[in-house]
């Protein structure tokens, strides 16, 4: 048994000041489990779940969500419901009720890949877990696995479906530590595994998650989030889209699109986006767009299934925002 201390911020300030010496607590669904099968073996735990849980409009429309906001409350509110409803769809897409209602946004961004061999901590080797000791993944049981943005040193997935929703909402991490506070774009805060897979995001040590930044989106009213799994609860992702469009003269105006499940960040679709400004909808035109996001792709034997896959959902999410049904 692993002796822990526990205690709890009762600021952002001495938040800070403890994150440099200790493992932050939020809900505790993934770290708690992480603890229970000896993953994770902090000996120092600093409960953050005190810390601001506001959910506050700005004045140019946006919305501030702070980092204690449980997952429920952010997907239920108001503005979150009205303003960005591929966010609440997302959020609820997730784990079961009972977990939505402890996690928080923060711990949600920070939450490690549930793949099958990082768990298993007494028979797999895994560079996550262990940098340098190998990865028993490859040529395994890869049917969760990245088929972009993985190295060979890890092909884990990210498994937030919250964070795909914000990637495509151009969200921002409000990041505070030691040397004051900055601001991160959701899909940076994030790092692709290279040669160093245990280091997942660009906090620093000391840094606290302090709030997620939301910008005002036209395209966020006319969004959509879809998930295709195993199962139809409590699974995660083979393959998840996130997307929004506006329309002008019958053509494609702005759009925003990530994917969840195919790599190990949410994958922000900046080709396929591109490829698809001022475009007329159609079938053709989303599978186009398709194609070259996913003309990287690097797929192993069990998991080539989600190149297709991924292709499929995308042109089915742009169908039904556009009308384009054909």
């Amino acid at each position: 048994m692993n002796p822990v201390t526990y205690q709890r911020a009762s600021s952002l300030a001495e938040a800070v000041r403890m994150a440099g010496s200790s493992r932050l607590l939020g809900g505790g669904t993934n770290l708690v489990d992480l603890m229970r099968k000896g993953v994770e073996r902090p000996s120092h735990l600093t409960d953050v779940s005190g810390l601001s849980a506001a959910i506050e409009a700005t004045g140019d429309g946006g919305l501030v969500i702070g980092a204690a906001a449980r997952n429920s409350t952010v997907a239920a509110h108001p503005l979150v419901r009205s303003r960005y409803p591929m966010l609440s769809r997302a959020i609820l897409a997730g784990a079961s009720a009972q977990v939505r209602n402890m996690a928080t946004v923060g711990g949600n961004l920070m939450q490690r890949t549930r793949c099958l061999y990082f768990a298993d901590v007494a028979g797999s080797r895994c560079n996550k877990r262990e940098p340098g000791s190998g990865c028993d993944a490859a040529g395994g049981f890869e049917r969760y696995h990245a088929i972009i943005g993985a190295s060979p040193a890890c092909s884990a997935t990210h498994p937030s479906d919250m964070c795909v929703a914000l990637a495509a909402l151009d969200a921002g991490v409000r990041i505070a530590g030691p040397a004051g506070r900055r601001t991160v774009a959701l899909i940076d805060f994030h790092r692709l595994p290279e040669d160093r897979p245990d280091r997942e995001t660009v906090l620093e040590p000391g840094e606290v998650i302090e709030a997620i930044e939301i910008p005002a989106s036209l395209v966020a009213a006319r969004s959509a989030y879809r998930k295709v799994r195993d199962r139809a609860s409590y699974a995660f992702a083979l393959v998840s889209v996130a997307s929004g469009l506006t329309l002008r003269e019958g053509r494609i105006d702005e759009i925003r699109i990530a994917f969840g499940g195919i790599a190990p960040k949410p994958w922000r679709a900046r080709l396929a986006e591109e490829a698809l400004r001022g475009v007329v909808p159609s079938a053709e035109a989303f599978r186009a767009a398709a194609d070259l996001e996913l003309a990287e792709a690097a797929p192993r034997a069990g998991n080539a299934f989600k190149v297709e896959l991924a292709k499929r959902t995308l042109a089915a999410v742009l169908a039904d925002l556009s009308g384009d049904d054909r």
